[in-house]
């Protein structure tokens, strides 16, 4: 995959986990690991790695309230 590629797939999945914060935090977050496991094939693996953790915390915040 390309940089470019690479780039708006993270930052898509960033987004993603951010607003799971606050709608429908299953589903948000489970698409944002997902992005970031895709873009984990490119070399931005930082954003791929905070996508992959917004998600995950997305995904099991509302688990403890």
């Amino acid at each position: 995959m390309r940089v470019t590629t690479g780039k708006w797939l993270g930052w898509i999945g960033i987004i993603l986990a951010v607003i799971g914060f606050f709608y429908a935090p299953v589903w948000m977050g489970s698409f944002a690991v997902v992005l970031g496991l895709i873009c984990l094939a490119t070399p931005k693996k930082g954003l791929a790695w905070w996508s992959v953790a917004l998600g995950v915390m997305a995904f099991i915040i509302p688990y403890f309230r």
